[in-house]
């Protein structure tokens, strides 16, 4: 469909406003492995996310990459084994892990912005001690949780027209990495940053009602009574107390959204409707 210069300028001016809330203040946005989608997809989301920080927005983006280490454990004949939902970690397949994350994925989010115009730095919770984890169950092996969250390294990029990509491994305190569950890492980095929004960038529309309607807007409350008659359930579950974590530790609003809609974070930002589930307090 072609836009005629009179419908841009139209654009352009109705988000304004909206440019205009979010100025200077900072975006973290969880961009996860299946809402990676394929190469073009990945370069839209690379081009939003520098119009972002081109009008003044902080964003950081975390991401995720399940399905791409699933794919690399096969590769090398590694078997994957999940315990409530969670990926049983040993020593042999942390490296992985943390090869795929750190490695691969995080150099490939940063390339793509940087191609877009951005200048981007990859690095993962290991660097300058941003983020270190403790353990969540012997039995998952190398599977963690944040304890302690440092941004001083975060801090130090912000608002120089540099945009942080964060891979979500940590150290735990003798020096051991740790998998970190990417929407749990970008909510505390979220929270640490007392960032304006948190997106979650998943392969849902957002929270469905019982008749599978998105439900546009909804409060912490309203939350844990939709978790208590079901309608919230299964994997949503983390995902909306992921949401209520961050918001206890002073994001002002968290987003919960479909991350293979084309500019889903610019529809979710710079328009009145907005996209997906918005979670407040």
């Amino acid at each position: 469909m072609t836009v005629s210069p009179h419908d841009q300028a139209r654009i352009l001016s109705e988000a304004l406003p909206h440019m205009q809330r979010y100025d200077e203040e900072t975006v973290v946005i969880k961009y996860g492995g299946h809402a990676m989608g394929e190469e073009e997809m990945a370069r839209i989301f690379a081009r939003d996310i520098v119009l972002l920080e081109q009008t003044a927005i902080n964003p950081v983006v975390v991401h995720g990459g399940g399905p791409q280490i699933a794919t690399m454990l096969k590769r090398l004949g590694i078997e994957s084994k999940f315990s409530g939902g969670l990926r049983v970690t040993d020593a042999a397949t942390v490296e992985v892990v943390e090869m795929v994350l750190a490695g691969t994925i995080n150099k490939q989010i940063v390339s793509h912005i940087n191609q877009a115009g951005g200048k981007a730095v990859g690095m993962s919770g290991k660097d300058g001690n941003m983020v270190v984890a403790r353990q969540i169950n012997p039995e998952l092996g190398f599977v963690g949780e944040p304890n302690k969250i440092d941004v001083t390294v975060l801090n130090q990029l912000l608002g120089r027209e540099l945009i942080p990509v964060l891979a979500p491994t940590a150290s735990g305190p003798k020096g051991e990495t740790y998998n970190v569950n990417a929407d749990t890492f970008a909510g505390y980095i979220a929270g640490a940053l007392k960032a304006k929004r948190l997106l979650l960038l998943t392969d849902v529309p957002g929270v469905l009602d019982k008749s599978k309607k998105l439900i546009e807007e909804l409060s912490v409350n309203e939350v844990r009574k939709l978790i208590a008659d079901g309608t919230i359930s299964g994997g949503m579950i983390p995902k909306v107390e992921t949401c209520i974590t961050a918001l206890e530790q002073g994001v002002e609003g968290v987003v919960i959204l479909d991350g293979k809609v084309q500019h889903a974070v610019l529809l979710e930002l710079f328009t009145d409707h907005g996209s997906g589930t918005l979670i407040h307090k």
